[in-house]
């Protein structure tokens, strides 16, 4: 891998990433490494502005930070082929992310210069909004940035983890009523608290709160799963990747929606538009350091599985 850019993208609220931070900074500068700092937040997004000024775009993203911060990296680079190299630095959970220990000194990226990594594909979700007055909710196809609509080019919102749809408005109950087409068949008139689409990376996030299932990250496929449906019979449910999903708001024009993006806001619908769903055409490129990673190690880990085990002598097995 060459290094000649690098984008630096810490956490904004931790002084641990940046001091971090700093470190790297000056550690790829020494091997000649053209270094860009920026602080990544709830309130600072530094991607637009790193994007819009900058000559050429950077050889490897480093993100120093949670989840979170990770997933706005790859919101916006996954869809210009930048690969993201992620460390845990003032993070909680870290699901995404390499331990900080692997941080420090040359060793490290003497290791990238020489080629001694993996790179991961992970999957993406992409919501296409159509808010013209028809029934007919067209699917066309973007390889631009995540934009909220300009001109005649679609509205396009991209996700690693998961797109989900809540009530907008706070001054009524917080429930909504979403009809759910897949592969232009309606399937379901969901009426809950909303519904969320998620990835298999995202299945241990907000779905996997929901009730849904967890899916390793080696398989491509699409979780749909109701948020607190009023109905026994509105399911968390497992479709194919290339499945074509629709969201229409129902209601009267107070019944507004919010689509969410990893968390993140997306956009506003109200009855009569709709949302298309997904797999993006892009993979978000993670670049990977164990020689022997464990996605069943990182679950028992993270998720503190069979805790008994971990304080006493494992079973024969």
């Amino acid at each position: 891998m060459r290094l000649d850019r690098v984008w630096l993208i810490y956490r904004a609220d931790s002084p641990i990433a940046l001091r971090e931070a700093r470190k790297c900074a000056a550690d790829l500068e020494s091997l000649g490494a053209k270094v860009s700092l920026a602080m990544s937040g709830l309130s600072a997004d530094p991607f637009p502005g790193l994007l819009a000024s900058e000559p050429e775009l950077p050889d490897l993203a480093v993100v120093l930070g949670g989840d979170g911060t990770v997933l706005g990296a790859a919101r916006h680079l996954a869809v210009l082929n930048v690969p993201i190299l992620c460390f845990n630095v003032g993070g909680h959970l870290g699901f995404l992310t390499h331990e900080a220990s692997l941080l420090g000194g040359q060793e490290l990226w003497q290791r990238l210069l020489d080629d001694r990594f993996a790179m991961e594909r992970r999957m993406m979700l992409q919501a296409m909004i159509n808010r013209r007055p028809d029934l007919n909710c067209p699917v066309g196809t973007s390889s631009g940035r995540d934009q909220s609509n300009g001109g005649d080019s679609p509205e396009v919102h991209w996700a690693l983890n998961d797109l989900y749809l809540r009530p907008y408005r706070d001054e009524i109950a917080p429930t909504c009523t979403l009809e759910l087409e897949i592969d232009g068949e309606v399937v379901d008139q969901i009426r809950g608290d909303g519904l969320i689409l998620a990835t298999p990376t995202g299945s241990t996030g907000y779905a996997m709160a929901t009730g849904g299932p967890i899916l390793h990250p080696g398989i491509d496929a699409i979780i749909v799963s109701p948020i607190c449906p009023m109905s026994l019979s509105s399911r968390p449910v497992v479709v194919p990747p290339r499945s074509r999903l629709v969201i229409w708001p129902l209601g009267d024009g107070s019944r507004q929606v919010k689509l969410w993006k990893d968390g993140a806001s997306g956009t506003v619908l109200e009855p009569g538009e709709c949302c298309v769903i997904q797999r993006a055409p892009h993979h978000a490129l993670m670049v990977q350091l164990e020689q022997r990673p464990s996605y069943y190690r990182t679950l028992a880990y993270k998720l503190h599985w069979a805790g008994s085990l971990v304080d006493s002598a494992p079973s024969p097995n």
